[in-house]
């Protein structure tokens, strides 16, 4: 059974109904203050924490006194702009009385799907939580039109955990669970506690009803249940309208846990196996001792170079003999690589042009 406190990397999911006060459109500063207690007490546990968090639009359109109706997307870019600003100074002051530094991270569905901004993200959010910062991840709703939106943080708060590697979400919701029919209309619906497989029961019980500011049902909130435990993380769905929300789920709140089969890592070593590669490089005897002491491939251990492959895209490695070691990911492109291979990285930005990357494949995205 998956728990808040042994999770290693977390992902806070936070919807605007829960950051915003309906009515007034003013931030609720004492339920962001509960919360901020409930990240500090994470981080002493040693815990990496995202922040997912709605809620630009919301702000923005009540600075700038638009209804609280639909909106069209220009009318909803400028208040996620003028609301963006409020948003991150909102998360700035919560946890900087906790010692906590903040970073705001934006991003589009194309950040996910195109490989290069994917591996800049991934970098990115990677350097800031080995510097102990709670990224605060929103969609970037002033440059985003349907074709390159997710459309919900639900989705999004999933994705991050694919590329953070998290090992679990926690959606605060306005529901505490998912249940086998709508609780609003069948009094006597059933909450599931534990989810192992996401059954066609379940996505035709799911409906799609968000609450007035949120965008999000209990749909996409299934998948985005899928894709965290397709990637080897747990998720939870638990009401989040109580102060420190966190700390109420470890003391037994009412929640749904979808149970991940595999750890992050597992299920992304799985993931670059299955990979078509792009190329081969071909190593010696040296990188490939170092390689099976849990080393990262260096440009010096290659000897040559095959296929034509981009910063990202699968290849395999190979012996002298031709015998296949391991599968990875490049972190150069193959013209750049086809630079750098027999020299020390200490070369490397040299022979590029730029300092570059110690290692053309890390260990962290290798397979042996």
């Amino acid at each position: 059974m998956a728990s808040l406190s042994s999770a290693k990397r977390l992902i806070i999911k936070i919807g605007s109904a829960l950051l915003v006060d309906r009515d007034s459109g003013a931030l609720r500063s004492d339920w962001l203050a509960a919360l901020a207690l409930d990240v500090s007490q994470a981080k002493a546990r040693g815990q990496d924490v995202v922040i997912v968090s709605s809620g630009s639009i919301a702000l923005g359109r009540g600075a700038l006194g638009l209804p609280s109706s639909a909106l069209p997307l220009e009318q909803s870019q400028a208040a996620a702009a003028v609301g963006q600003i409020r948003l991150a100074r909102a998360y700035e002051e919560a946890l900087a009385p906790h010692g906590i530094t903040t970073a705001q991270v934006l991003v589009t569905l194309e950040d996910s799907q195109d490989r290069r901004r994917y591996l800049n993200s991934r970098a990115t959010l990677e350097q800031l939580l080995s510097l102990g910062v709670v990224p605060i991840v929103n969609e970037n709703d002033t440059v985003a039109t349907d074709e390159i939106r997710y459309g919900d943080n639900d989705r999004l708060a999933a994705q991050v955990a694919v590329t953070v590697g998290a090992d679990l979400v926690v959606l605060l919701s306005d529901v505490d669970g998912l249940y086998d029919a709508n609780p609003a209309e069948t009094p006597d619906a059933t909450r599931y506690e534990v989810v192992k497989e996401i059954t066609s029961t379940m996505e035709d019980a799911a409906g799609d009803a968000g609450s007035g500011l949120s965008k999000g049902g209990m749909k996409t909130k299934l998948m985005a249940a899928r894709t965290a435990m397709a990637a080897g993380a747990g998720l939870v769905i638990t009401h989040g309208d109580v102060l420190q929300p966190l700390c109420a789920l470890e003391d037994g709140a009412n929640a749904t846990w979808f149970l991940a089969k595999d750890d992050p890592k597992t299920a992304r070593k799985r993931w670059i196996s299955a990979m078509k590669p792009q190329g081969v490089l071909v190593l010696d005897a040296g990188a490939e001792t170092a390689l099976r002491a849990g080393k990262s491939l260096l440009p010096a251990g290659v000897t040559r170079i095959s296929g034509v492959f981009g910063r990202g895209d699968p290849i395999e490695l190979h012996d002298a003999s031709g015998h296949i070691i391991a599968h990875g990911l490049a972190r150069y492109a193959s013209d750049e690589a086809q630079k750098i291979i027999g020299r020390k990285s200490s070369e490397i930005e040299a022979l590029l042009g730029y300092p570059g990357r110690a290692a053309l494949v890390h260990r962290d995205d290798m397979v042996l």
